[in-house]
């Protein structure tokens, strides 16, 4: 049985904390080392209380002992400073939660090169790679979403609302992180100008061509802690029953992303790497519904399988979880 040794960099946030969570119970994989400057010397139990028992790692300081995978769990601009102060040695593979190298305009850093890491678009690319750029999670809802009528230049313009849950913040505590500010109430924010469009748009482009369609999209800050649940709204004349069929055909060989005929619900997939995806019709317009847990299918569950997709072993593998719903 393979050996994957792992190294986590910003190991005490919700990424990091998430990330230590499934590798514990991966089939091939060890954690051998968890960084963080803010908690070096630490039990990781002392910080994910929810570990205790399950693990003695200790948070380090001092990067890097021989890995075969580092996963960068750090904030946006971290990812390029810590790979500028510490030599990695080539034969390790990397995987980029932040957006540091998502866009091609930014996806090398010295002799490396990142690949945009979403499976359902990308997969062949990913098995070669040697480093991966992990999808924003607004960027993996919406681009399920829309990847299979994109796929056939059926695309117009694009109407998206997607509400969040505090998890997506991180773990410094902000104006809107409180619990007294997020509890019984509910935000836009980022109106037309998420961070996360500029992904989106590369993918689309990247199907479409010169046909790219505009995406507009209001984000929501949601009363709950996980989980995202999207709404695309768009313009075609095929029938439903065609585009589900499209949409089946698309997705039919990638094993988290699900169509249902029947309408979805957030507590279907938190907690777990899927994305269910629900289309609504109304004359020529389609609304197409999609859901992921924004800690697992659109951080570090999309992560390990990037990973595991790199290192050849089964997609799934330490990712077959189960949704609470109650």
């Amino acid at each position: 049985m393979q050996n994957i040794k792992i190294g986590i960099v910003g190991g005490a946030g919700y990424t990091g904390g998430e990330l230590m969570r499934v590798l514990l119970r991966h089939p091939h994989a060890t954690i051998s080392f968890v960084h963080s400057n803010s908690s070096a010397g630490a039990l990781v139990s002392s910080v994910h209380s929810d570990l205790y028992g399950e693990t003695d790692l200790v948070f380090s300081a001092n990067p890097i002992p021989p890995i075969d995978v580092l996963f960068l769990c750090v904030g946006h601009g971290e990812a390029t400073q810590f790979l500028s102060k510490y030599t990695i040695h080539a034969s390790v593979k990397i995987i980029d939660l932040s957006q540091d190298f998502r866009l091609s305009a930014h996806h090398q850093i010295g002799e490396r090169s990142f690949v945009y890491g979403l499976p359902e678009l990308q997969k062949e690319a990913i098995q070669k790679a040697n480093n991966i750029a992990n999808p924003g999670c607004f960027a993996t809802a919406i681009q399920l979403g829309l990847l299979p009528l994109a796929a056939k230049g059926l695309l117009g313009d694009v109407y998206t609302t997607g509400i969040t849950g505090s998890t997506g913040a991180g773990q410094s505590l902000t104006a809107t992180g409180h619990f007294s500010w997020r509890a019984n109430n509910i935000q836009a924010y980022k109106t037309l100008q998420h961070q996360h469009l500029h992904e989106i748009n590369q993918s689309l482009q990247l199907l479409q061509g010169n046909q790219q369609p505009a995406v507009h999209f209001v984000p929501w800050r949601g009363d709950f802690t996980r989980g995202i649940f999207v709404t695309s709204v768009v313009t075609t004349d095929m029938p439903l029953d065609a585009i589900y069929e499209l949409y089946n055909t698309f997705y039919a060989a990638h094993p988290f992303t699900h169509i249902s005929k029947t309408n979805i619900d957030l507590k279907q997939v938190v907690n777990t790497n899927k994305c269910l995806i629900h289309i609504e019709q109304q004359g020529n317009k389609v609304a197409i519904h999609s859901v992921i847990d924004n800690l697992l299918k659109g951080a570090v569950g999309q992560a390990v399988q990037n990973m595991n997709l790199m290192l050849g072993i089964p997609e799934s593998a330490g990712l077959q979880l189960k949704a609470s719903q109650f």
